[in-house]
């Protein structure tokens, strides 16, 4: 078993592979839009830890305060991502980075670390059951069944924006926020956008490309948010048929 893991940095970033299933021996314009995206976030104390294989094993987590994500509170890590697929399941590599960052966390004297969550797992949102075996629980929810999960070490609790509360826009068109941190979101872009132009659909594609726009988004957001009718509809990149299903509500 290859217990090797790396941390990505401004050296070697150029060189290694960003963990997703995305392989290509071209550059493909999702993952160089997430390198281009992580260049500028490492300076800011985003880690990106990863088994050293071409493989979907990593963990990818911020301080809070600087993390693209509409949540509040001091002194915090914000866990984006844990995943780990395929054939590398069940070899402990998933305790492995949740205990780095736990680990990481308390080193640096954090109250503790939060990431996004829902009462029903989402296919995007990495494992909450998993990060409840760990202390996570839910530190703020909202009305739709979503929810901040927090472990805290010290009784301190982060918390939704008071925009997230809401999950409502005044524009009734399709409406997708998203960012660059995920490097399937250019791909998804393009295939709604696409589906939306042949079939008449109007559409609205906002991207989040400040810390500021993201911290004042209307709703949850880890990358990614969909609004159909002002109101919110999910955190999951989108197939055409589910396109389809929002788009029949």
């Amino acid at each position: 078993m290859n217990d090797h893991f790396i941390n990505v940095t401004a050296e070697n970033l150029a060189d290694e592979h960003l963990c997703c299933i995305i392989r290509t021996k071209k550059l493909h314009p999702g993952v160089e839009a997430k390198r281009q995206w992580l260049s500028e976030r490492l300076k800011e104390g985003h880690v990106f830890r990863k088994l050293d294989e071409k493989a979907t094993v990593f963990i990818e987590y911020a301080p809070l305060e600087t993390a693209w994500v509409p949540v509040l509170g001091d002194n915090y890590y914000y866990l984006y991502c844990l995943w780990v697929l395929g054939n590398f399941k069940g070899k402990g590599y998933g305790k492995s980075l949740m205990e780095y960052c736990i680990a990481d966390a308390k080193e640096h004297g954090k109250s503790g670390i939060c990431m996004l969550g829902s009462k029903k797992q989402k296919s995007w949102l990495s494992d909450q059951s998993f990060a409840k075996r760990y202390g996570f629980e839910a530190a703020d929810t909202t009305d739709d069944g979503y929810e901040l999960l927090a472990l805290s070490f010290d009784g301190t609790m982060p918390r939704f924006t008071q925009n997230v509360k809401k999950q409502e826009i005044e524009n009734k068109e399709l409406t997708i926020y998203y960012d660059m941190q995920c490097p399937y979101v250019c791909r998804y872009v393009e295939k709604i956008g696409q589906y939306c132009q042949e079939n008449d659909v109007p559409v609205s594609f906002i991207e989040a490309d400040t810390l500021e726009k993201a911290k004042e988004l209307p709703c949850v957001f880890n990358n990614w948010a969909v609004f159909y009718k002002g109101m919110f509809q999910t955190v999951n990149l989108l197939d055409t048929a589910a396109l389809k299903r929002i788009l029949k509500k």
